[in-house]
This record gives structure tokens, sequence and C-alpha cells, in this order.
């Protein structure tokens, strides 16, 4: 599979436009269908972006693996909790709503402990 079948992939598994994606990290939805097509292929920084915007590896991107997540050995060494692991392995199944739903619990969160630590 190659690298432009592989975004086009990941981005439709989560119901996202080609508009959002581009916006997202910054390009036109031009230059991401021409991506998209083979066309051309992203620069290393755009291929990170697209990577960690999919949470897949930039290896499974390239067709260096077939594996897009981290494999369940490589989680646990940052964060041993199991209920995050269930998390991490479920994010980038989630479509746009609910990662918008979840940002703005985030900020809420991130709001509250800036909030907590100027007292």
């Amino acid at each position: 599979m190659s690298l432009g079948s592989r975004l086009k992939k990941e981005r439709e598994r989560r119901n996202w436009s080609q508009v959002y994606v581009a916006k997202k990290i910054g390009i036109t939805n031009a230059v991401l269908s021409n991506y998209e097509r083979d066309y051309r292929d992203p620069d290393t920084e755009t291929l990170k972006k697209l990577a960690l915007l999919y949470g897949v590896k930039t290896d499974y991107l390239l067709g260096i693996t077939d594996h897009p997540i981290a494999s369940d050995k490589e989680f646990p060494t940052i964060i041993k909790d199991p209920e995050l692991d269930r998390w991490h392995k479920e994010l980038p199944k989630s479509d746009e709503e609910d990662l918008r739903k979840l940002r703005q619990m985030w900020e809420i969160i991130k709001g509250k402990g800036n909030e907590e630590n100027n007292r």
C-alpha cells in the first residue's frame, strides 16, 4: 500500500474531510489531495504532523510496517495505566465530533489546572 493510500485510509477511517485535515496541519486541501493521490510526497515535518494527527507511526505511513500504532509492548513503557492503554487504542477510531468534545474537556482540565497553580 502506498503512502498516499495510507494517508487517505487513515483520514477516511476517522470520517474527516481533506479540508479538516489540511487545516489542522497547516496545508491546503489541494496539497493533501496530491499526497493522497501519490502525486507528491510530504516533507518530513508534514509527514510527522500527519502521523501525530492520525495517531500512527511514520513507519506505517511509509509502508515500513503494517502496524499503524505502537505495539502493546511499547505503550506500557510510557504509561502503565491499563485504562489509558484502552483509550490510546480507541482514540484513533473516534469521529470528529467525539474528538472535538474530548478537546473541549481537555481545555477545561488545562484551564482549571492553570487557575489552581496561579492561586
